[in-house]
C-alpha cells in the first residue's frame, strides 16, 4: 500500500505555509481595497448629500420677491407665500419650481394704436414727429389710428403708462401676460374717454382732464380685475389730423387773442372803476368838508349875532352906526384902489385885473 501523502492537520510543511501565506495577502489587499471603496462611496454620498442641500437652496435678490411652487401649488398662504430678499429652501424641479418676480420696479407700456403713421426709424429713436399722413393731407385708416370725439371731430392720440407691482401672487398666476392686458386696457380707456370730450378740450383746453379720466378709468379696471399693478405715471399726448391742424391753431390763435383782449378789457375797466370810486369819494370828502367849514361858520355868525342883539335892542341906531363904521374902515383898508366922484359918492376898486407879466425886451401894451 501506498503511504497516504495528504497533509495532515498541523503539517507545517513548507508548501503548505507558502500557500496560507498567500491566502492572507490576499484578503488583506482585498480588504484594503474594499475599505478604500467604502472611503470614496462615503465622500461620493456626502458628496452628493452636500450638492442636493446646496441644490436646494436659493438666493432671493434686493429688487425681487420669489414665490415656490410645489407640484404647482404655492407653498405657504398670506405673507409666508412670498420670499423676500436672503437665502431660502426649495426642493429640486421637478418638485419644487422657484418663481421669480420683479418689485419695486417701474415697468412701462406704450400705446400707438390711435396715433398717426411712424416710421421704424421713429420706432426705433422714440423722436414721434410722425409721417402724418405721408404729406397728404388726408388720413389714411389702413396706417393711422384715431379716436372720435364727441363732436364728431377725429384725433390722434399716443400714450404710456408706469406701473409697478404691488400683488406679486396676482400678478404672477392671474393673469398670462399682465403687460398686454393692461395695454388693451388703456387703449379701451383712452377711447372711451374721448368720446366723451370734444376735440378742443382734448386737444387745448381740457388736457389735463382728459388725462386724469383716462387714468381714472384704468385704475378701476385693475382694481376690479385685480392685475396687482398700480400706476405711478399716465401721459397721453394728443395732436389733430395733418388736413385740419392748421385750422386748429388759428382757431386756438383767435380764443387766445380773445381771452388777451377780454382780460385787458378787463383790466381797464377794473381801472376805470377804480378812478371813478376814487374821485367820487374825493368828491364827496371835499362837499363833507365845505359842508362842515359852512355849517362851522354859520354856526359862528349865529353866535356872533347872538351876541350882538343885545345892543342892537338896547340902541339900533347906533348899532347900525358902529356896524356901517366897522364895515367902511374894513373894505377901505383892504381895497387898493378908491375914488371919491362927487362930494357924497365913493367908488371902490375891490379886486384888480391880474397884469400880464411882460417878456424881456418888449414893451408892455397900453390899457385899454
Amino acid at each position: 500500500m501506498s503511504a497516504d501523502k495528504t497533509p495532515k492537520s498541523g503539517d507545517l510543511s513548507p508548501a503548505r505555509g507558502n500557500a496560507l501565506g498567500n491566502d492572507d495577502a490576499s484578503s488583506q489587499a482585498l480588504n484594503e481595497a474594499l475599505g478604500s471603496s467604502l472611503v470614496v462611496i462615503r465622500a461620493l454620498v456626502i458628496a452628493l448629500i452636500a450638492a442636493f442641500f446646496i441644490s436646494c437652496i436659493f438666493t432671493v435678490n434686493p429688487n425681487e420677491v420669489a414665490i415656490v411652487l410645489r407640484f404647482g401649488k404655492p407653498v405657504g398662504t398670506g405673507a409666508k407665500m412670498i420670499k423676500k430678499q436672503g437665502l431660502h429652501f426649495a426642493m429640486p424641479q421637478p418638485i419644487d419650481e422657484v418663481v421669480r418676480i420683479r418689485n419695486g420696479e417701474t415697468l412701462t407700456v406704450t400705446t400707438f394704436t390711435p396715433w398717426f403713421q411712424l416710421s421704424q426709424d421713429e420706432l426705433m429713436t422714440g423722436k414721434l414727429e410722425g409721417e402724418a399722413s405721408n404729406g397728404t393731407g388726408r388720413l389714411n385708416p389702413a396706417a393711422e389710428g384715431h379716436v372720435l370725439t364727441a363732436d364728431g371731430n377725429i384725433v390722434h392720440v399716443r400714450g404710456s403708462v408706469k406701473y409697478r407691482i404691488i400683488d406679486p401672487v396676482a400678478f404672477a398666476f392671474n393673469f398670462t401676460s399682465v403687460s398686454n392686458l393692461l395695454l388693451n386696457a388703456f387703449n379701451n380707456a383712452i377711447y372711451r374717454t374721448a368720446a366723451g370730450f370734444k376735440a378742443d378740450d382734448v386737444l387745448y383746453k381740457n388736457t389735463e382732464g382728459f388725462r386724469l379720466e383716462i387714468a381714472q378709468r384704468l385704475q378701476d379696471w385693475i382694481a376690479r380685475a385685480q392685475l396687482g399693478v398700480k400706476i405711478d405715471l399716465l401721459e397721453v399726448p394728443t395732436i389733430a389730423p395733418l388736413s385740419v391742424r392748421e385750422a386748429f391753431v388759428q382757431v386756438t390763435k383767435a380764443e387766445l387773442d380773445r381771452t388777451t383782449r377780454i382780460k385787458q378789457a378787463e383790466g381797464d375797466a377794473s381801472e376805470t372803476l377804480r378812478k371813478a370810486e376814487a374821485e367820487s369819494r374825493e368828491i364827496l370828502n371835499r362837499g363833507i368838508i365845505a359842508s362842515n367849514q359852512l355849517v362851522a361858520a354859520v354856526s359862528g355868525d349865529a353866535d356872533s349875532f347872538r351876541k350882538q342883539l343885545p345892543y342892537y335892542l338896547k340902541d339900533p341906531e347906533l348899532y347900525r352906526t358902529r356896524v356901517l363904521t366897522e364895515t367902511f374902515a374894513r373894505v377901505l383898508t383892504n381895497a387898493q384902489d378908491k375914488f371919491f366922484v362927487g362930494a357924497d359918492e365913493l367908488r371902490l376898486l375891490i379886486s384888480r385885473e391880474a397884469v400880464a407879466p411882460v417878456k424881456p425886451g418888449t414893451q408892455p401894451s397900453p390899457s385899454n
